[in-house]
């Protein structure tokens, strides 16, 4: 059965080797497959917390152009920005009145992000997981692709739809979504710090692969990696307190579609310096090309406005109509 996906990436710029393993590599993949595929750029929740408005617009297109570089192709999946259509936030409205405090209480991201001065973050940072509702609630999404830390939202996601087909008797409206949650490397750590995600926040650059990075500095930065003292060892259970070791062993596993046992069994006994070069060698491989095409499709900004625009227009089309029919139903 064909699945419909929906699932949206923040544009925070500067993506790394993290987004593209952990997300955009399988946003591909689902396409392939022949899936009913809807790509967004979630810029309305990239405003929950302030953003340099030109730095915005270009991380938008930066999004948007790696997207298409890795893959993505607009003519079989829908690419679009939040922010071009409306019926995100009407939709929110609707299901923020069908959502209960208790429930976003819960919301165990709200409170890392907020810290200790929880009354000076935004309002959008709090109810941020009811505007992700309704991105998925409104397309009829039957699955939703979600790494560890957003489990818990496309929870609330199921409950604020079971919620309102309930309230309403309209049995089956509101489609509830499973989580597709990807089992082997979804989270890539720092190349500093084997207990750290990778991250465009962290001030060291050598701890991540920027998808514009050059062939030299891709090369530079595996050279550089963390590892320790010990061979490569000959099960993944001597793994479990050597986490730079794992983490790059599944960065080679992941770009080159294959278990992490086989990769341990194809390197184990063997010294770091080969299979740094190996590694660089195949990161160079996967993620250079993409990182050319990035930097060639975001100097023609027309053509990524025109794909958004396109994408835009196919994607109203359907959370419109779903935003109608849940007016009637409610009695607007």
């Amino acid at each position: 059965m064909t699945k419909k996906i929906f699932s949206g990436v923040q544009p925070t710029g500067n993506l790394h080797l993290g987004n593209y393993i952990g997300a955009i590599k399988n946003f591909v993949e689902l396409q392939k497959e022949g899936n009913d595929c809807i790509f967004c750029v979630v810029d309305l929740h990239a405003i929950t917390v302030k953003q340099d408005p030109k730095a915005l617009k270009n991380n938008i297109r930066e999004t948007t152009a790696a997207f298409l570089a890795s893959g993505i192709d607009p003519d079989k999946s829908i690419i679009f920005n939040q922010s071009l259509v409306p019926a995100h936030c009407e939709g929110s409205w609707i299901l923020g009145c069908v959502a209960r405090m208790g429930w976003l209480n819960r919301m165990t991201q709200f409170k890392e992000k907020a810290g200790k001065d929880k009354e000076k973050v935004s309002v959008g940072l709090y109810i941020y997981p009811v505007l992700m509702a309704a991105d998925i609630l409104l397309y009829d999404a039957t699955h939703v692709p979600v790494g560890e830390d957003q489990k818990q939202h496309l929870e609330l996601s199921r409950d604020i739809a079971q919620k309102f087909n309930l309230d309403f008797s309209a049995d089956n409206f509101l489609k509830v979504p499973e989580p597709l949650i990807q089992k082997s490397f979804s989270r890539i750590m720092s190349l500093k710090d084997g207990t750290k995600k990778m991250s465009k926040s962290d001030p060291s650059d050598l701890s991540r692969i920027n998808m514009t990075d050059s062939e030299d500095q891709i090369i530079s930065k595996i050279k550089k990696a963390k590892t320790d003292n010990d061979p490569i060892p000959d099960n993944e259970k001597n793994l479990s307190k050597r986490p730079e070791v794992e983490n790059l062993l599944g960065i080679y596993s992941s770009l080159e579609n294959q278990s992490l046992t086989k990769t341990i069994n194809e390197f184990s006994g063997k010294n770091f310096s080969d299979f740094k070069s190996k590694l660089a060698n195949l990161v160079v491989e996967k993620i250079a090309p993409i990182s050319n095409e990035i930097t060639k499709i975001q100097k023609d900004q027309k053509f990524i406005d025109q794909i958004l625009y396109n994408g835009a227009q196919k994607a109203e089309k359907l959370a419109k109509k779903k935003v109608e029919e849940m007016k009637k139903i409610i009695g607007f």
